[in-house]
């Protein structure tokens, strides 16, 4: 990955076991487990310049961020803020205003990528607001970001994280 300039997202398939929820439970435990092990493991130190995408806003992660700040310590393992500069990201494939905003919050913004799906986990309407859970665009839509900070999340951070993307699809400028 690193001689290719590649990231890799880290998303799991299906589940064998009947007792766990594939989209519901599954998913997010393996996207927080991923992010654990990224806590207590060096290969960011041997490999600086590896880059993942953890999908599905990190899964628990951004909720229990005092927790893996605690547990880092406690490792005596780098700052995750550190830990994630150059390697970890997020995408936005959340489903609903709170989780969103909750994602912008606690993860700089450096590291969160547009992510939306179409026929996702969820795959109705919402019936509060009568739009389908999965169109996460609206919801970033409604975060008070600058414009910079927009460019950032909707194409620049994917360019910097997949860069190879920038000799085939130029910038637009304007």
């Amino acid at each position: 990955m690193v001689a290719l300039d590649v990231p890799a997202m880290i998303h799991v398939s299906a589940t064998c076991n009947p007792n766990f929820h594939t989209t519901g439970s599954h998913y997010i435990n393996a996207d927080t487990t991923a992010f654990m092990q990224f806590i207590t493991a060096d290969l960011f130190k041997d490999f600086p310049t590896i880059r993942f995408i953890i999908p599905h806003g990190g899964g628990a992660v951004p909720y229990h961020w005092g927790r893996y700040r605690g547990l880092a310590q406690d490792l005596k393992r780098p700052p995750l803020d550190q830990m994630m500069r150059s390697n970890v990201f997020f995408d936005t494939c959340v489903y609903h205003q709170a989780g969103i905003d909750l994602l912008f919050k606690i993860v700089a913004i450096d590291n969160i990528l547009f992510g939306s799906e179409m026929v996702g986990a969820v795959r109705g309407i919402d019936p509060t607001t009568g739009h389908y859970y999965d169109d996460t665009k609206r919801y970033v839509d409604k975060l008070p970001l600058s414009e910079a900070d927009k460019r950032k999340v909707f194409e620049d951070n994917a360019r910097k994280v997949y860069p190879r993307i920038n000799k085939h699809i130029p910038r637009k400028t304007s």
